[in-house]
């Protein structure tokens, strides 16, 4: 997913890298628990037939990176 910069902070000279993940709590947990990385809880966006959800954090050299994961929404 490529997309525009919206908000002043990610606006620099190299794009995002979106890393689509089936399971985004497990991969969280994961990289939380690493010395190397801290992810935030993941942002979650409605979307019509899934929820989208969402983690940003930098590398080493200071580039954002994110996970992504469609999710879809439970039935009742």
């Amino acid at each position: 997913m490529l997309g525009v910069p919206e908000r002043p902070d990610l606006d620099h000279p190299a794009s995002i890298i979106y890393y689509k993940v089936d399971d985004i709590e497990k991969f969280t947990r994961h990289f939380t628990n690493a010395a190397w990385c801290s992810l935030p809880n993941p942002l979650v966006a409605p979307m019509p037939d899934h929820d989208l959800w969402l983690a940003d954090f930098k590398d080493s050299e200071g580039n954002l990176l994110a996970l992504m994961s469609e999710v879809p929404r439970k039935v009742a």
